[in-house]
Formats: C-alpha cells, structure tokens, sequence
C-alpha cells in the first residue's frame, strides 16, 4: 500500500472519530457548538485526503465546483432565517440523494461494464437516493407552505406502494443480471414516484418526524455510496447518520404516540379523510381577551411562570423579547422556566435552538416528561405562538386526528396565556378547546409586539415603585 493511502486512511479514522463526537456534542444544548466544530473539522479532512488520493489526477473543475458550492452553502447559511430553517434542512437532504444517484449513475454509463456486485450496490445506492430525493424536495414543498401540509391519502395507496416496490425489485434483478441501462432508469422513476407518494400521505402534525427520517434516508444513502466507490469513510459516515435519524424518529415517534410504520409509509393504517359535509364548523366556544398591562400585573403577583414556545414565536422571532422577559420576571424572585414538547416547531429541536441563540440559560429549558407534573402548582403558563402541542382534545376526544398523542398539560396551570395572531387551527389543521377553557386569556398579536408591550408595562411598574 502507498504512503498516499495509509495516511488517508488514517485520515478517515481520525475524521469518523470526529463525526461520532460530532454526533454526541450535538446531543446536548451545552456541546452543541463543540460538536459542530468536530463535525467541521472531520468534513475538511475528509475532503483533503479524499482530494489526495487522487492527486493529479483530480480535473481542476472539481475545485471550481467546490468553490461554487462553498458560496452558496455560505450564502444559504447567513440568509436563512430560524422559521426557514426546517425547510432548508429538508432541501439539503435532497442534494444528498440526488448526489448520490449522479455518482451512481455515473458509473453505469462509464467506459468500463460493472460487475455484479458493483451493479447490486449501485442499484441500492439510486433507489434510495432518488425516494431521498423527491420526498426531500416535497417536504420542503410543505414546511415552506408551497403545498398544503394536510395528508393526501389517496385509495388503495398500500397497494400503489406495494405494486411499486415489487416493480423495483424486478428491475434490480434485470439490472443485475444483465446491466441493462434502462432497468437502472427504470428503478430510479419509481423510487422517485414513492419518494413523493410516502411523504405526501403525511400530514403536518408528523412533519419534524418526516425531516428526522429524510434525515436518515439521506444517512444511508451515503452509506449505499460508499460500499459502491469503496469508501470506508462513507461507509461509517452514512451508518453514523442513518442510524441517529432513525433513532431519534423511533424516540419522536413514542412521543407522538404514532406508529413508526405509519410514518415510514405514509399514513399507514389511517382511514383516508372523509368530505366536509355542510358549513364548517363554527368554533366551540367564547374566548376571553387579556391585554399586556393586565397580564403584566398577573405576572407581577405570580411565584411561578412555564413558557411554552412555538412555531409562532419562530416567526415573530421574538425569542429575544421572551429572554427579556424571563430576565425582567427572574429579577423581580419569579421562576421562571420553559416547557419544551419534542415536535414543538418544524424540526427536532427547533425551540431549544431559538431558546440558545437568544441565551436562554439551558437549566431552565426542559423537556415535556420532565415538566408536565409541575403545571397544577404554576400561577401562569404562557404559551407563545404554540397550538397542537398544548391541545387537550389529545387526551379528551378520541375521535380527534391527534388522540392519544402526549401534550404539555397547559390548562393545569392556575392561569393560561395563550399568544396567537389570530383563533385559527394549527398545523394539523383542528380546532383547540384549550382556547374556551375557563382558566385560558387570548393575547392576540404578533409575538414579539405582545411580549414587548409586557415588558414595557413591567418595567414601567418597576419604576414607578423605585420612584
């Protein structure tokens, strides 16, 4: 073996190890940035000793292309905003695919015929790239609201999806048998199709779970792609992946009281939406109003105050006008904490990223297990921008579309705030009795506006006392 391979092979060891202390920096809000250094640090290294295998070979239009791709992804990383976060994740998870589908169809149509097992592998490598591919690009179609968020469950859809696999497999099988072209191209339309059949039968409530499992899909298409161009790197970099999407779906799944399958292939199980029949309906109650002066003064006699984010305060970005608040809450000896639901936004995480990036102290931030049993003895749980999250039909109404799903148990509280811009269903698309509950006040208003006009009156207050 060359000096050239051995040091890029020790290379690759040094740059998996990276990504698996990638992986557990980026399990905790604490080591976030660490792992993401890790990460950064073992992507550069792979890439120098990847480009150093080749050596001169390698065309100088790869360091175009690179240098192309480094603006963009620079450009895409400064300019994305954290509500369009979730939708630029599920696009980058396409490019993953469809890169892996050019690599593997390059090959097919190079000088040289592959041989069986390269043929097997490359198969493998397109069919999963190319369902990674368009269910990637369709669920940031959705998230984006370009389509609707509401699953599309189309009759004998199990039988549409069972039919197209046993299509794949009889194309994999000429293809691997003879090598054929077409059978490759052949394969790569229907797993385009069931990419975009799987994803579209989802509906808006399951979407963090779908961009985790996209996730995953795009982990092990890398790892079909480095059995395919031999890569050991590739190998354990797609299983890392792959295997921590699925993982983290299986645990947002439990917390969602869904079905891993349900989500896998696209609503398995569910009966398909039957027509709205007459009017719609008409809401279940009357809400009462609460302003930021009185709401102020709630909070000025409470011991106790739980926050609970979501979507909406992503797209007000007030994350900055909630810390204020906590601050200003802290200082006059209230406690203050946040209750974090695992789906709360559109994307694993998402609210503890928001929570960070407006320096949120971290012991303060806790998840829906940990902080559901403390709502009977909270003055005010505040909900921000939240809906589906905080409905109690999920536990009272088993005819509702999120029945059994787990929920932060808001209407305990002694008094609930709920901030919306205006009484209209979540996500998924259903009414919120949480809203006509007796103990519930709507503060309606743009997030960072309503919290900024509580602060405003609570420091006026503070003044007025210390004069």
């Amino acid at each position: 073996m060359k000096t050239t391979e051995l040091l890029s092979n020790a290379a690759y060891l040094v740059a998996g190890v990276l990504f698996i202390l990638a992986l557990r920096g980026l399990s905790s809000q604490e080591t976030a940035r660490r792992g993401n250094s890790y990460g950064i640090t073992g992507m550069l290294i792979a890439i120098g000793a990847t480009l150093s295998l080749t050596g001169a070979a390698t065309s100088p239009w790869v360091a175009v292309a690179m240098l192309v791709a480094a603006v963009i992804g620079t450009t895409m990383a400064l300019r994305v905003g954290m509500t369009a976060m979730p939708e630029m994740v599920a696009l980058l998870h396409s490019f993953v695919g469809l890169a892996a589908v050019l690599v593997g169809f390059s090959l097919q149509i190079a000088d040289h015929k592959p041989e069986l097992a390269e043929r097997i592998e490359v198969f493998i490598d397109v069919w999963i790239g190319a369902i990674t591919t368009t269910g990637s690009v369709l669920a940031f179609l959705k998230l984006r609201g370009s389509v609707s968020g509401r699953p599309l469950l189309l009759p004998a859809r199990h039988l549409f999806n069972l039919a197209m696999l046993i299509a794949s497999i009889t194309f994999a099988g000429l293809y691997a048998s003879d090598g054929p072209t077409w059978a490759l191209e052949a394969g790569i339309a229907i797993a385009a199709v069931l990419g975009v059949h799987l994803v579209v039968a989802i509906g808006g409530a399951d979407m963090p779970v779908v961009v985790s499992m996209l996730n995953s899909y795009s982990g092990w298409t890398a790892a079909a792609a480095g059995f395919m161009l031999q890569n050991d790197l590739l190998i354990i970099t797609g299983a890392l992946v792959g295997s921590s999407g699925a993982i983290l779906s299986y645990i947002m799944c439990r917390a969602m009281n869904r079905s891993i399958w349900n989500v896998i292939f696209g609503g398995f199980g569910a009966a398909p939406p039957k027509p709205a029949a007459g009017a719609a309906a008409k809401p279940a109650g009357d809400v009462q109003e609460i302003d930021a002066v009185t709401l102020a003064a709630r909070l000025r006699a409470s011991k106790s105050v739980i926050i609970v984010p979501g979507y909406g305060m992503a797209v007000a970005r007030a994350q900055h006008a909630v810390r204020e608040l906590t601050e200003v809450l802290r200082a006059a000896g209230v406690t203050v904490r946040f209750a974090i639901h695992p789906v709360a936004g559109r994307l694993p995480g998402h609210m503890n990223v928001l929570l960070a990036e407006a320096n949120v102290p971290y012991d303060i931030v806790l998840e829906m297990d940990e902080i559901n049993p403390d709502f009977p003895n909270t003055d005010v749980a505040i909900v921000i921008g939240a809906n589906d999250i905080v409905n109690p039909a999920a536990e009272d109404d088993p005819s509702s579309p999120i029945a059994g799903m787990p929920v932060l148990q808001v209407w305990k509280a002694h008094l609930v705030i709920v901030n919306k811009r205006s009484r209209a269903a979540g996500y998924a698309g259903i009414d919120n009795p949480l809203f006509y509950k007796p103990v519930t006040r709507m503060l309606f208003g743009d997030a960072k506006d309503a919290i900024d006009k509580v602060v405003a009156a609570l420091k006026a207050d503070a003044s007025a006392k210390a004069s």
